[in-house]
């Protein structure tokens, strides 16, 4: 009898693949058909889209053979995203709204019973898919969702707050409908008072689309487009300044952000090492770009992206008892673990040792490509995973080995077996190793206080920005040839760097790795060759883990 297609996009990872939904109405038994491998929360669309019609005092074709088919057939569908597709469908093979109109809007969105519109996850992940797809489509989205999306350059987004809104863009001259609902809302629906839709019930062509160039926002009821509005950032309250002593930590603190280095921080109890690694995220230059969408784009994924947190450095701090897959990601569909949420920013593993080997061993992969693959029996999602990661442990099971504070109760036996719950191949992924030790407390309270967060900021962007200007990247991410290019050895510091290699025993990964912190060092010296001076400091950052003899 009727078919109408219209544009929506499914999520597969940091990908948004169009999905075309189309909608069949057939005479026949009455029934509603759903198909193109939906996953359960879609399937219940079919009551919230029959619900969200009739209470909106729309006509639901409830005498028809309807069917709802998911293309392609082949690609999982999940979450309530294709409810307004799936009624805007239905609509336009009733004949009641233009559904050639449809085919220039893309839309996603789930119904409430009512037809009022509710966020949806991703918005911000489709926005940047059409972005770097350069698809010009328009997204109609929900409230919240629609702010979202408007983050992505040129996106052009539109918010909707009920079903209502939408159809009043695509009413046709033969719908009645207009008239019914305007009577039964009794104007309460999101609706634009200015607009006129004339005795035919059709609106008019100049009103129906808002201008590519309007700028409203969508705080209000009814259809606008869509422009971010970031807030104001916020300053992290934590400082290194307060941090007494160290002097050895802040500066691999600062090395770290520098260079993008992964660190180790190795001390007993209550040395400051957490103190540490919490104030490391805002000595971090800051984020481009591209950077600051990849990073809302994960944080769009599994919903956790609000406008006060744009262009700040993520930080993930799991707990020790996470699993692997809640590191590493996973699920049906996969969504993305601790790792990728921490993409551009910071991941602190505090408690090193008692994480799941199983967890610890699936960070190996990421901190050397920098992202991971999922795999699974029907698919497969790559998602990014470029973090620094900050770890902290204890040298020992009581945390007192190797002190000059208190004194260790552990056996050789037991520092040998927990410090070996670090593989070796993790640790050699590690560029700084850190050795944090107790301060007696008259020492402590001595102590002044150290340089300012913004002080050593400074001095990590000019050093990052070095690194840029001479490879395009930072630091740690020199591989292959690139590291060959752009080390600078001087000849002394290759004659030291080799003979060093040769007696510690260093395999070729680990040489590398401190000849990368060797170059940040002379970035932050300013020095455009790597001397001596800064493979020996370099040097010093490996291998703190030393079993008792």
């Amino acid at each position: 009898m009727g078919l109408a297609l219209v544009q929506s996009r499914a999520l597969l990872g940091l990908a948004a693949p169009r999905v075309t939904v189309e909608v069949h109405l057939a005479n026949g038994l009455p029934s509603f058909t759903l198909v193109g491998l939906a996953d359960v929360e879609v399937k219940e669309a079919r009551e919230r889209v029959r619900s969200a019609l009739l209470n909106s005092g729309l006509e639901f074709p409830s005498n028809k053979r309807i069917i709802v088919n998911l293309a392609p057939a082949d690609l999982p569908k999940d979450s309530g995203r294709f409810d307004l597709p799936i009624a805007l469908g239905i609509l336009a093979a009733s004949g009641q709204i233009n559904g050639d109109a449809l085919a220039e809007y893309e839309f996603a969105g789930e119904l409430s019973l009512s037809g009022a519109l509710r966020p949806v996850r991703g918005a911000l992940a489709t926005a940047l898919a059409l972005h770097r797809q350069q698809d010009g489509a328009r997204l109609v989205l929900p409230p919240g969702s629609a702010q979202e999306a408007a983050f992505v350059p040129s996106a052009q987004v539109f918010c909707a707050h009920h079903l209502l809104d939408v159809v009043r863009r695509f009413i046709t001259r033969s719908a009645n409908a207009l008239v019914q609902m305007e009577q039964d809302t009794d104007g309460a629906c999101c609706s634009d008072e200015s607009e006129d839709t004339g005795e035919t019930g059709e609106t008019d062509e100049t009103d129906a689309l808002p201008a590519a160039g309007d700028t409203q926002t969508c705080h209000g009821p009814g259809w606008h487009a869509v422009q971010p509005q970031p807030a104001a950032p916020v300053r992290s309250s934590l400082d290194l300044a307060e941090v007494r002593g160290q002097a050895q930590a802040r500066r691999a603190l600062e090395i770290a952000a520098a260079g993008g280095h992964g660190l180790l921080l190795v001390g007993p109890p209550g040395s400051g090492k957490s103190m540490l690694a919490q104030r490391f995220a805002d000595l971090l230059p800051p984020m481009s770009d591209d950077e600051a969408l990849e990073a809302a784009a994960i944080a769009s994924l599994a919903g956790r992206f609000t406008p006060e947190r744009w262009r700040q450095r993520p930080t993930a701090s799991p707990h020790h008892t996470a699993s692997a897959v809640a590191l590493v990601g996973g699920g049906s569909p996969p969504r993305p673990g601790e790792i990728s949420q921490s993409h551009h920013g910071v991941l602190f593993l505090d408690e090193f040792p008692e994480f799941a080997r199983s967890a610890l061993e699936a960070l190996r992969e990421p901190l050397e490509t920098g992202q991971i693959t999922i795999a699974r029996a029907a698919q497969r999602c790559e998602f990014p995973a470029r973090f620094q990661l900050v770890a902290a442990m204890n040298p020992c099971p009581c945390g007192h080995w190797g002190s000059t504070v208190q004194r260790c109760r552990c056996t050789p036996d037991k520092v040998a077996r927990y410090q070996a719950r670090i593989s070796g191949p993790l640790l050699d992924r590690i560029d700084l190793h850190v050795e944090v030790g107790a301060l007696p407390p008259q020492e402590l309270l001595a102590a002044r206080s150290g340089e300012a967060s913004d002080t050593v900021r400074e001095r990590v962007v000019q050093a990052r920005a070095l690194a840029l200007q001479r490879q395009g990247s930072a630091n740690h991410q020199l591989q292959g040839q690139a590291l060959d290019d752009h080390l600078g050895l001087s000849p002394e510091a290759l004659t030291f760097a080799h003979k060093a290699a040769a007696r510690l025993g260093w395999s070729a990964r680990s040489t590398h790795r401190a000849l990368k912190v060797a170059r940040t060092i002379a970035d932050l010296a300013g020095s455009a060759a790597v001397e001596t001076g800064h493979v020996a400091e370099a040097m010093q950052y490996r291998r703190v883990l030393r079993l008792p003899s």
